[in-house]
């Protein structure tokens, strides 16, 4: 695995932007997240591991217009770029066969 491999919160950052969509920002992503993990989550650590994503080149980002609601200020839009698409790919299908035969028993 390289230095590169997506980390856990990584791949969920990823997921939760894919379902966004294009206008993915943080609050929607973080969102998400939570809903889909029932577990809070800080925004900060979304803006954190986008910052890291778009480092490794797994995302890029742009700024739309400041908007009156916002005191001006402009969102910062995410979208996935074709390596984070490998990466997510590759995640699940490395999870799929490490799963297979697998019986989970809860209780």
């Amino acid at each position: 695995m390289s230095r590169e491999s997506l980390g856990h919160f990584e791949l969920l950052v990823l997921l939760a932007l894919l379902r966004a969509g294009d206008e993915a920002y943080g609050v929607p992503i973080a969102n998400a997240i939570a809903d889909s993990t029932g577990k809070r989550v800080i925004l900060a650590s979304v803006y954190n591991t986008l910052e890291r994503l778009e480092q490794k080149g797994f995302v890029t980002s742009s700024f739309g217009e400041p908007t009156a609601e916002r005191g001006g200020r402009a969102k910062r839009y995410f979208s996935i770029t074709r390596a984070g698409l490998r990466e997510v790919r590759a995640a699940k299908k490395a999870l799929t066969v490490l799963w297979r035969g697998i019986a989970v028993h809860e209780g």
